[in-house]
């Protein structure tokens, strides 16, 4: 029979062999059957009874609500009925004194008691240091918000589950639903439709073909050309040019800035049909062999049209030069040590690429020493989250921060310079994580998509799809953390040194 003092040392190895292979947790759940918010107060009030096993999301939620006045210029909460897997910004429409207005692209992913949808809204954005704190904290969780207003519906054929803008014609967006299919759409010449039981399907403008199977979540548009990239469970990476299936009008910054003028997609004529394989499609300019699982995301080089990257379900982060073959340019084996879901490449410095894992991480790669020994090595690891990341992106804004969005319900902004500066030793809590400079708590369920805005600095719209929580529904945020808690140090303090007199005096009053 085992001593106490052996017991407790197997214990311990068990306890090692645990933390050196988390449990990961699949990310099929973000494909789930949705439930609306309002039909599901039953499950609503079954959640509340387990309120008490699970006390920490409410009271992170809580505290950080009443931190909102003090952490953000601006904040907008808008309670969805069905759950969005995706959220992108459009084009800026108009420039106002107080506000700007925006495109933001969203969907709607039901039960099949409605149709799903395509949904394109307006939103305004206040400018910095114009919201009022009281105004921006006083919220109402299960409102609409007077922010933003539905422009038009497409009906969709399938859930959307991912939305990606043309960065040459931001008014062409794709997406990727439950097909080998992907979806391009003329958001401002698609026809506003009435989403009821029964309705027929949007007819997409173009369809992309070229996958074996499904292909669901990873998708993206190149910055420099016209070209769209995907992946799916086939294994494959898929790219297509859409070049010449786009009018010259559509490619010139003068129309794409006036939605509503002028040609886009070459169609055909036709009315909505249900079968989307009734459109114009293409097929495409190059398939590439390389993984082994489910390709999970993709993202081109910010600087070459013809270098591009791809995550999947292998572990494996693989780089592509269409320009050598439809094999690896680089293999990385074991990028993480479980899925990878996403990956992102920094616009200001084409070297950096930042992934994100069912390991609960996010791992810095520099494309010039991505591997030793065979194995991924990056140059750094975040660790934060508690669960699943799902979303990385680089923000616009400053080249050495990035956003990441996981299972847990946070959303984390980091920092990479401030990994390991004294200052940052000195200034962060002992519980923060190296580099994490911002964490938004506002969702109180999994965080599935972010985007930040490239017309807005330090502007970001996130979803959360909300089914563990209140049994249905979604909610989107659009908030602006504080520029106190970005700038220069010295900044800061010579702005807040004026006001000095004046925080002395509230503070003095009883």
């Amino acid at each position: 029979m085992d001593s106490p003092q052996s017991q407790q040392q197997q214990q311990l190895q068990q306890q090692q062999q645990q933390q050196q292979q988390p449990v990961v947790k699949k990310k099929e759940t973000r494909g789930r059957k949705p439930k609306p918010k309002e039909e599901k107060k039953d499950e609503q009030q079954a959640k509340k009874m387990k309120a008490h096993q699970q006390p920490s999301v409410d009271e992170r939620y809580t505290q950080w609500k009443s931190l909102v006045p003090v952490l953000y210029d601006w904040f907008a909460n808008h309670n969805l009925v069905w759950p969005s897997l995706s959220c992108r910004w459009g084009p800026q429409l108009e420039q106002a004194t107080y506000k700007n207005r925006q495109r933001l692209y969203l969907s709607e992913q039901t039960d099949g008691s409605v149709p799903n949808t395509l949904v394109i809204a307006n939103c305004e954005v206040v400018k910095p240091r114009v919201a009022a704190a009281e105004h921006i904290s006083q919220f109402n969780e299960e409102a609409r918000s007077p922010f933003v207003k539905k422009y038009k519906t497409i009906i969709h054929p399938g859930e959307v589950n991912r939305i990606r803008e043309l960065p040459q014609n931001s008014r062409i967006v794709a997406t990727h639903t439950d097909s080998p299919d992907v979806l391009i759409w003329d958001v401002e010449a698609q026809p506003n439709r009435h989403a009821v039981l029964g309705a027929t399907n949007s007819r997409p403008d173009l369809i992309l073909t070229g996958h074996q199977e499904n292909a669901e979540f990873a998708l993206a548009m190149c910055p420099t050309e016209p070209y769209v990239l995907s992946g799916g469970k086939d294994k494959l990476v898929v790219l297509w040019s859409i070049q010449d299936h786009i009018t010259t009008s559509a490619t010139d910054p003068a129309v794409s800035k006036s939605p509503g003028s002028g040609g886009s997609i070459i169609k055909k004529a036709g009315e909505g049909t249900d079968k989307t394989s009734d459109g114009p499609s293409i097929g495409p300019r190059g398939v590439y062999h390389g993984h082994e699982d489910t390709v999970e995301d993709v993202t081109f080089c910010p600087s070459n049209a013809q270098e591009f990257c791809s995550v999947g379900d292998d572990s494996c982060l693989i780089l592509w030069d269409a320009r050598t073959g439809s094999s690896p340019a680089v293999k990385v084996e074991k990028a993480h040590n479980a899925d990878l879901h996403c990956v992102d490449w920094n616009p200001h410095d084409d070297n950096l690429i930042i992934t994100g894992s069912a390991d609960n991480s996010i791992r810095m790669f520099d494309r010039r020493n991505l591997t030793s020994n065979g194995v991924g090595s990056p140059i750094y690891k975040f660790e934060g989250h508690k669960a699943a990341v799902l979303c990385v992106q680089w923000s616009p804004d400053k080249s050495s921060v990035f956003g990441s969005s996981a299972e847990d319900g946070l959303l984390n902004i980091w920092d990479y310079d401030k990994v390991g500066k004294k200052t940052e030793r000195a200034t962060r809590t002992p519980a923060a994580p190296p580099g994490l400079f911002f964490q938004h708590a506002g969702h109180r369920d999994k965080v599935v998509d972010f985007h930040w805005n490239a017309a807005d600095p330090w502007t970001v719209v996130s979803v959360s799809d909300d089914c563990d929580t209140t049994g249905g529904g979604g909610t989107l945020q659009i908030w602006r953390m504080s520029d106190l808690i970005y700038r220069p140090e010295d900044e800061v303090l010579a702005e807040l040194e004026k006001f000095k007199s004046h925080v002395i005096e509230c503070a003095a009053k009883p």
